[in-house]
């Protein structure tokens, strides 16, 4: 979310050009744990509706507030002049495998979700490199440093150093839906409840498919 985000904010200036946005990015997990902890936060935007619900659950979110936005997908990558991986069962081969922690980072635990559908996570175990978040995963690809990772198609698409061989199956994984809402405890409700609109507006949709990001069915 990061890039979309930063043009997102300088979109949103032209409609109000009062508001100053701040972001603080961070797997969903680390960032919820924040929000649990009292941090000074206004909007809560996370690619796993586990965490929103956890997080409206705890009463830590406004629940009508609560807004899904778009959606993505997981691919596997391999460094960008690797020939050796071309698909999933090829991971087999590969001597180090990076995925985000899949208890904290949605796109770890969509990552062990493809993995598993496919009678491979047991068997690569061993292998699996954890990153904190999406962007750790991508940059352990991108130097080499592992064989092959599997990342949002996203972020696969901002990198010149990684190749992406293969996109998982629909059905091998929930649905990846970002969505947001905004925290209880804002000072800033006003504020916030109208970025979650511009958000869910057809001029933030244009945006996010411009970064790959595809509308919600």
């Amino acid at each position: 979310m990061q890039d979309v985000l930063e043009q997102l904010r300088t979109a949103y200036r032209t409609i109000d050009s009062t508001i100053d946005i701040t972001y603080n990015f961070g797997s969903s997990g680390s960032l919820a744990q924040q929000i649990i902890q009292g941090a000074p936060v206004d909007i809560f935007l996370s690619a796993s509706p586990q965490w929103i619900n956890t997080l409206v659950d705890q009463g830590q979110l406004l629940s009508h507030s609560r807004r899904s936005l778009v959606q993505n997908s997981m691919v596997l990558v391999v460094p960008k002049d690797d020939q050796t991986i071309t698909d999933f069962q090829d991971l087999s081969m590969a001597q180090k495998i990076a995925i985000g922690e899949p208890e904290s980072v949605p796109a770890g635990h969509y990552a062990r979700e493809v993995l598993t559908s496919m009678a491979l996570f047991d068997q690569l175990q061993p292998s699996l490199v954890f990153g904190k978040n999406v962007r750790h995963v991508l940059a352990y690809v991108e130097t080499g440093n592992v064989d092959a990772g599997l990342v949002y198609g996203t972020d696969a698409l901002i990198s010149e150093q990684v190749r992406i061989v293969a996109t998982a199956p629909v059905t091998s994984h929930g649905a990846i839906v970002y969505a947001g809402a905004v925290v209880k405890g804002t000072t800033q409700s006003a504020a916030a409840e109208a970025m979650m609109s511009f958000l869910g507006s057809q001029l933030a949709a244009a945006i996010f498919q411009d970064h790959g990001f595809a509308p919600l069915e």
